[in-house]
């Protein structure tokens, strides 16, 4: 298999991972009356991020969401023509977990799908807000300590767990247009699911404009 499908399939495969485990943990604690809870929905997305960076970090780099590969392209980290395929690839992995769950569970009504409590305006700003958090740690974890797959997939994995644990309860704290993509597009729920596309793409591009200023001189061009 050539390079770059290689990293493609790795990114499917990464991003099934993420989807299959994290809104499958949504959907256990849907159909067992929230024996899960919404503290450990937030650690198993934590903890399948982390397993999944470990796991294909050194082949594709695990961006697993097209918000990362957006950041690193506008980061000038990544090629123009790659971030189509790393999309694609991702999205399809997405999608695959959520018929997987559909298949294993037709009784969620869900699959966890991402909607907003909340108004649009502050479940748009909260996207926002938890993207760019997460999208600048990674950034300071590959571009600025430059740190190996386990210690960067570790803090990646506890800042994805954390913002789920604040932000889930809002907006379901997706940060990734291909997490919430695969549960809207097999339930049928498309509902504001715009925003989980807009939001973390620009909170994307506000990451590295921030990452820029604050590690200034750090960043290669």
């Amino acid at each position: 298999m050539k390079g770059g499908a290689r990293r493609w399939v790795a990114e499917a495969l990464g991003t099934f991972g993420l989807v299959f485990a994290g809104t499958g943990a949504v959907v256990a604690n849907e159909l067992s009356g929230g024996a899960v809870t919404h503290i450990g929905v937030s650690i198993v997305f934590g903890a399948i991020v982390m397993a999944m960076v470990v796991c294909f970090g050194p082949v594709s780099g695990a961006h697993i969401n097209p918000a990362v590969t957006v950041a690193f392209w506008l980061a000038r980290q990544f090629k123009g023509h790659e971030v189509l395929p790393y999309i694609a690839s991702q999205c399809a992995g997405a999608i695959a977990a959520s018929a997987a769950l559909r298949g294993l569970y037709p009784a969620s009504q869900s699959l966890g799908v991402t909607l907003p409590i909340t108004g649009v305006g502050p479940a748009f700003v909260m996207e926002v807000l938890l993207t760019m958090i997460l999208i600048f740690v990674i950034l300071a974890c590959v571009l600025g300590h430059r740190l190996a797959a386990f210690a960067a997939g570790l803090t990646i994995g506890a800042t994805v767990g954390l913002c789920a644990l604040f932000g889930g309860p809002f907006t379901g704290a997706s940060m990734n247009p291909a997490r919430s993509l695969g549960p809207a597009l097999i339930s049928g729920q498309f509902e504001f699911h715009w925003l989980y596309w807009l939001a973390p793409i620009t909170g994307a591009a506000l990451a590295v404009a921030l990452y820029r200023f604050v590690w200034a001189g750090t960043v290669v061009d």
